[in-house]
C-alpha cells in the first residue's frame, strides 16, 4: 500500500484553496469559505454566534487595553468569571495586570494617538482606584 492509498483510506485530504499563484495570477479557485465552527470541550452549544465573531475582530491598541481592563475586573471580582460561572477575587493577579498596564503606559508615552492615551489613562486610573478600595477594605467614614 502506498502512502497516498493509506492517506486516502483514512479520509485525509488536502485541498489547495489558494486563489493566487506564487506569481500573483488568479487560479480560478473559489474564494475560501470559513471553516465550520469548532466546538471546544465544555463549550456551550447554545452560546451566541457573537462570541465566535469576536475572534474575527482585529486587535487594536484600544481593544488590547480594554481586554486587559476586563481581565483585571474579573480578578477584582467585579464581573463573573465565565469559566466557573461565579465571582472570584484574586488581588495578586489584578495587581499584576494593573502593573502591566502601567508599564505599557510608560513605554508608549508620546507614541499614542490622543484617544488611545486618554483611554489608557482612564482605564488605568479606574482600575487602580478599584484595587486600592478593595485592599484598604471597608470605608471608615461609616464607622
Amino acid at each position: 500500500m502506498t502512502m497516498d492509498e493509506d492517506t486516502e483510506r483514512r479520509g485525509f485530504r488536502v485541498t489547495d484553496r489558494r486563489r493566487f499563484t506564487a506569481e500573483g495570477e488568479t487560479t480560478g479557485a473559489e474564494a475560501p469559505t470559513s471553516p465550520p465552527p469548532v466546538e471546544s470541550a465544555g463549550a456551550d452549544p447554545q452560546a451566541p454566534a457573537d462570541a465566535e465573531s469576536a475572534a474575527d475582530v482585529p486587535v487594536t491598541f484600544s481593544t488590547f487595553v480594554l481586554g486587559l481592563g476586563t481581565q483585571t475586573l474579573l480578578h477584582l471580582g467585579e464581573i463573573v468569571d465565565p469559566s466557573v460561572g461565579a465571582v472570584e477575587r484574586d488581588l495578586a493577579a489584578a495587581k499584576h495586570v494593573i502593573d502591566i498596564l502601567g508599564i505599557l503606559q510608560a513605554k508608549t508615552k508620546g507614541n499614542l494617538e490622543q484617544a488611545e492615551e486618554q483611554l489608557l489613562d482612564a482605564v488605568l486610573y479606574d482600575l487602580r482606584m478599584r484595587y486600592v478600595e478593595l485592599v484598604r477594605g471597608p470605608s471608615r467614614e461609616g464607622a
